[in-house]
């Protein structure tokens, strides 16, 4: 948050620094278990995790990016979202990201980055066509408060452990283990542990990315309102995007669901299970924190 003009946050920063101490905790216990009980692999594992650490970090950002489908455009050829990211970038004074489109008509928007430097804000072809320009801001200021506080970074660390304890967990399901352990009387015993204990790591892992992660879309609506000093244009472009949902086809919803974590809103198709854990809190609760701090604008 330092250099920008975006509203700290102490209970985010406090929930983004438990969740990485816990999350270490869980990481140094899961491979401090897995080299015991796989203790001729361990220098496999150390170089898997290693790697899948580096890869998360460096590369999370651009694959996620690839994921959605963004491009990067100049001002030439989306002049008013540049426009729109230029005026944010110097009423919050932080330095203007890389800007993006996504060829999507699901009206959504997400910014991914491991810090300000390299950050990287897109919004959908959806999103663009329709929402107001007070909307758009709205909607623009949310993601680049995530850029400032820094959370998208400790998202993308988080998120690491649960990758890697889902892969452990598929490769002793698919008998990965059984050829690694040979024949002995063991190999049986860690055929059914190993999964058993990444499943379980992979669980706690997920619940604590989620509480996070529900927490800092109040937060990044909180910042945008406060910063732009338009909540109601926040409020009404989050009441406008989760009611085109519906009327987006289930197959393209289908599509940006593995990226609901990085979306402004979430995207849900009509027989989804997703949305009883969702990464994001309900429109209720959005909507009615953005009318408390309206109301407190207006005393003011």
């Amino acid at each position: 948050m330092r250099g920008t003009r975006f509203t700290p946050d102490r209970g985010l920063t406090t929930r983004m620094v438990s969740t990485m101490f816990f999350i270490g905790l869980l990481y140094v216990v899961f491979v401090g278990v897995l080299v015991a009980l796989l203790r001729g692999a361990w220098p496999v594992i150390l170089v898997l995790a290693g790697g899948l650490f580096v890869a998360q970090f460096w590369f999370s950002d651009r694959i996620a990016a690839f994921g959605m489908g963004a491009r990067e455009v100049t001002p030439e050829q989306a002049p008013e979202l540049h426009g729109a990211v230029d005026r944010l970038c110097a009423l919050a004074d932080m330095p203007k990201p890389r800007v993006a489109v996504a060829d999507s008509d699901v009206p959504n928007a997400f910014a991914t980055g491991r810090n300000q430097r390299n950050a990287l804000v897109c919004a959908t072809t959806g999103l663009l066509r329709r929402l107001e320009p007070e909307e758009l801001e709205g909607v623009l200021a949310h993601e680049l408060s995530h850029v400032a506080h820094r959370d998208v970074a400790v998202m993308t660390i988080a998120s690491f452990l649960g990758v890697l304890a889902g892969i452990v967990t598929r490769v002793g399901l698919w008998g990965g283990f059984r050829r690694m352990g040979g024949r002995d009387s063991n190999t049986a015993v860690l055929v059914v542990l190993i999964p058993l204990v990444s499943a379980v790591v992979y669980a706690i892992s997920f619940l604590l990315t989620r509480m996070l992660s529900r927490y800092r879309e109040l937060s990044a609506d909180r910042a945008a309102a406060l910063l732009t000093g338009r909540p109601s244009a926040l409020a009404s472009a989050l009441t406008k995007v989760t009611g085109q949902m519906a009327r987006i086809p289930t197959r393209d919803l289908r599509q940006a669901e593995p990226f609901n974590a990085f979306y402004f809103a979430p995207a849900f198709s009509k027989d989804s299970m997703s949305r009883l854990l969702s990464s994001h809190p309900t429109l209720e609760q959005r909507l009615e924190q953005l009318g408390r701090i309206s109301a407190q604008l207006g005393r003011a």
